[in-house]
C-alpha cells in the first residue's frame, strides 16, 4: 500500500467531515427522504441517491439528510420533507429525479417553496 501524503490526507478529511454534516451537523436545513416499505418501492432510494450525489457534488455543507419511515400517504409516494431553520416545513410528493433537483434548487438553495409539488406546510402535531 502506498504512503498517504498529507494532501491525501486533507482530501479524506473533507470528505468524511461533508459525510458527517450531512447526517448530524449543524445546519440550516433538515432533508427528510420518507423511506417506508411503500417508499422504497415507489423510489425512495433513487432520491436519497441522487439527493447525496447533488449535495455532495455541490460542496453544501449547512444541509442534514436523513430519511424516516412511511409518512402514512403510501400513494404519494416517494415523498420527502424539507425543513428550512425559520420556516414552516414542507412535505412534497410523488417525487422524480428531476423534481428532487428542481426542490433543491428552487426551495433548498432560493427559499421558494414549490407548491405545484408539495402536499402539506406546516408541522403535524400530535396530542
Amino acid at each position: 500500500m502506498p504512503k498517504l501524503s498529507i494532501e491525501d490526507l486533507i482530501k479524506i478529511k473533507a470528505k468524511v467531515e461533508g459525510k458527517i454534516t450531512m447526517r448530524d451537523g449543524s445546519h440550516r436545513v433538515k432533508i427528510n427522504v420518507h423511506m417506508g416499505t411503500c417508499g422504497i418501492a415507489a423510489g425512495a432510494r433513487k432520491i436519497m441517491n441522487v439527493l447525496i450525489h447533488e449535495i455532495e457534488k455541490r460542496g453544501l455543507t449547512d444541509i442534514i439528510l436523513t430519511s424516516s419511515g412511511c409518512a402514512g400517504l403510501c400513494n404519494r409516494e416517494p415523498m420527502a420533507t424539507i425543513e428550512v431553520k425559520g420556516t414552516a416545513p414542507v412535505k412534497y410528493i410523488d417525487l422524480t429525479e428531476e423534481k428532487i433537483i428542481e426542490i433543491l434548487d428552487e426551495h433548498v438553495i432560493a427559499g421558494n417553496v414549490l407548491k405545484d409539488y408539495a402536499l402539506a406546510m406546516g408541522s403535524e402535531t400530535t396530542y
